[in-house]
């Protein structure tokens, strides 16, 4: 089979990014694939590609012009904004060729894309026709102006139809299905369908003994929960090691400076997370936005590590409580003070079992040999439709 992936990358990279990589070297492995990369700029260069975006016909062009050179079977679409546009999808229904799109946030549904506005869960853009109260609140970027364009796009393609135009829309989770299927999107279910993330990162069980610390990797940001995370640390005798960038980083910096039990270990390579994961005790994802698919959950399991987490979105669909990990109420800091006791009162045992139930539930769901089938089925059942 031949498959075109087409993406947008950010200004900085993330787990779209990687997640990107990740299914282009797997599907390498059994299909012939090539990827059309389209970047974010900056300053004016990016102002007008997030204003043309509506109707951007330069890459719309660039992505026919692909399509007839290397005629694919099927192209699969990650991430449209803001330098590709909507357009992509009608002009290769025009063509003919099959058109798959991964919700890899809730953009789609509102336009601050984490439905999180001001530490809290914002979710009224679901059930309104337009986003009026997203655009008050300044919910994308802070401005007003940007989040009403962003809302026009959106809404403005669900008008003429753009949005029924994707043959399927891969979630990663059933939470995430729910989600829309809760909204007035206006796409059936039957177009949504589930395929996991996955990583590579470990290959076997790590019985090894636990340095005795815990850890927290990501993006140093409001909607990461990291502000609930170092309010609780405070306030516990346990050791917290922090890596990560982001807005959040000098009140990171001050906190570890006045409290000696959390460590600041700046931001890792890949080589480093992984090795600080087979360290610690568990990693804690205090995350207060409904999240896509954390990675940084996934490579834990595979590294048969134990994950506190929000009990919220698509966590409680990867943490089974008492099993692999526990649960807290995200809003609550007094909660995640008493997991982290709770789970430091376990015997070594019970905490060498619990990291057993996580590398099985890696091994069950979350390895890359398990993807291709998904990859096969959804791929042949679009061109069986079309």
């Amino acid at each position: 089979m031949k498959i075109l992936l087409v993406h947008s990358h950010y200004q900085l990279k993330g787990g779209e990014d990687a997640v990107l990589e990740q299914e282009l070297e797997l599907l390498k492995q059994n299909h012939v694939v090539e990827v059309l990369r389209f970047q974010n700029q900056d300053g004016w260069k990016g102002a007008f590609q997030f204003l043309f975006s509506i109707w951007n016909i330069d890459s719309a062009s660039i992505i026919k012009k692909k399509i007839r050179e290397f005629n694919p079977d099927v192209v699969h679409v990650h991430n449209w904004h803001f330098a590709i546009g909507p357009l992509v999808f009608r002009e290769v229904k025009k063509l003919g060729v099959p058109v798959f799109h991964t919700i890899h946030n809730y953009r789609l549904l509102c336009p601050s894309g984490i439905l999180l506005y001001k530490g809290k869960l914002f979710t009224e853009s679901l059930h309104q026709s337009f986003p009026w109260k997203a655009i008050r609140y300044k919910v994308y970027r802070s401005s007003i102006l940007l989040t009403f364009w962003l809302s026009f796009v959106v809404w403005f393609h669900k008008k003429i139809g753009t949005w029924k135009k994707i043959d399927s829309y891969v979630c990663l989770t059933s939470f995430a299905i729910n989600l829309f299927e809760q909204s007035n999107f206006g796409v059936r279910k039957e177009r949504f369908i589930i395929k996991p993330n996955f990583t590579d990162k470990c290959k076997e069980l790590m019985l090894n003994e636990r340095e005795n610390y815990f850890l927290f990797i990501g993006r140093l940001s409001e909607e990461k929960g990291i502000k609930n995370l170092l309010e609780a640390f405070k306030e516990l005798p346990f050791e917290l090691k922090i890596a990560g960038n982001g807005p959040a980083k000098q009140l990171v910096l001050d906190t570890a400076e006045e409290h000696a039990n959390i460590c600041y270990l700046g931001k890792l390579t890949n080589e480093q997370v992984s090795k600080e994961l087979q360290k610690t005790q568990a990693l804690i994802f205090p995350s207060v936005w409904y999240e896509g698919m954390p990675m940084t959950i996934l490579e834990a399991f595979s590294a048969s590590t134990p994950v506190l987490s929000s009990n919220l979105g698509a966590m409680t669909s990867l943490i089974s409580d008492g099993s692999n990990g526990f649960l807290f109420d995200p809003d609550c800091t007094k909660d995640l003070k008493a997991i982290v006791a709770k789970f430091n009162r376990l015997s070594v045992l019970e905490k060498k079992q619990m990291g057993i139930n996580a590398f099985q539930t890696y091994q069950l769901n979350y390895r890359p040999e398990l993807q291709l089938p998904y990859f096969d089925f959804i791929y042949n059942q679009a061109i069986k439709r079309n």
